[in-house]
């Protein structure tokens, strides 16, 4: 991520860097809708539909491609997370969304089959390139084919698009970041692991929220008021700044990323790169040797 400006994007010779994509954003020949569908964070299964019949969204399965390819959500396409995280550099997430026929206008909704956390993470990625029009599904794929509703097993390719590229820094932080806000009181640094896993280690100064915690038996998040109520009784300042992380990748923290922001929080940052990176730099960690059920069973 420190050489964003620098690194080089192979999008057909179109631009060269992320100050090309910018310069040029203006050379963008995308074919807009008359009207555009502005998504909630979590769209519901009725909406999807509709927008199905509209033709007005762009569905990302983000399973393995072996699994896409059996059957998946009508016109979906498919974006395996391997692929995506192979190189989740701006420039790259920007290539992927040309070549899915993602424009800066187009509703945009993700799913899984995973309880949301690998959509999560792709979703959050369109964020953070500055695609503002994206959502996650409710419900799993197979939550979906448990419903009855419309499957389909032909493989969907899309006229390539021209995203332009808005950095959103507001909802990305990094291990500098995150050794700052690990004393900074108006800073909440939220580890997304199950309790265990934050029992055994975890960034020095952080609360633990597992992903458990946050889903339904219908929808992979609970409803916005009840989020807000779990995390009130957990002494969370909404006013507060949070940073999640999880154990590698950001896709467990990614859900809690988009949990937060869903009950109302209206500053949240992911650390994508988590604590895997964090213990490789050989930043500072807590350990809790001798956890007792009352430590496990907590929060």
């Amino acid at each position: 991520m420190n050489n964003m400006t620098t690194q080089k994007i192979k999008n057909d010779g179109d631009y060269s860097t992320i100050a090309d994509l910018k310069q040029n954003a203006h050379k963008k020949e995308d074919i807009v809708p008359t009207t555009t569908s502005t998504l909630n964070l979590l769209c519901d299964v009725d909406t999807l539909r509709t927008l199905i019949k509209e033709d007005k969204v762009r569905i990302i399965d983000v399973r393995k491609k072996e699994d896409y390819l059996k059957d998946h959500i009508p016109t979906s396409v498919s974006l395996p997370l391997s692929d995506l995280l192979a190189d989740d550099s701006p420039e790259s997430i920007v290539k992927i969304s040309n070549n899915l026929g993602i424009s800066d206008n187009t509703p945009v909704v993700v799913y899984d089959d995973t309880f949301g956390a690998l959509a999560s993470r792709v979703a959050w990625s369109l964020k953070f390139i500055g695609h503002k029009n994206v959502s996650l599904l409710e419900v799993t794929y197979s939550s979906w084919k448990n419903l009855g509703l419309e499957v389909e097993e032909k493989s969907n390719n899309f006229v390539k698009s021209s995203h332009s590229i808005d950095i959103d820094y507001s909802i990305y932080a990094d291990a500098v970041y995150v050794e700052d806000a690990q004393y900074d009181k108006s800073k909440v640094i939220i580890d997304s692991r199950e309790r265990l896993n934050f029992l055994t280690e975890h960034i020095p100064n952080s609360k633990n929220i597992p992903y458990t915690m946050i889903r339904s038996e219908d929808s992979i998040l609970r409803k916005p008021a009840e989020l807000k109520r779990f995390m009130e009784n957990r002494g969370i300042d909404f006013n507060s700044e949070i940073i999640t992380y999880c154990g590698s990748v950001g896709t467990l923290s990614g859900l809690v990323f988009f949990a937060l922001k869903t009950a109302g929080v209206p500053n949240v940052k992911l650390y994508p790169k988590s604590f895997k990176e964090w213990k490789s730099l050989g930043k500072p960690k807590t350990e809790f040797k001798d956890a007792t059920y009352w430590d496990l069973s907590a929060e």
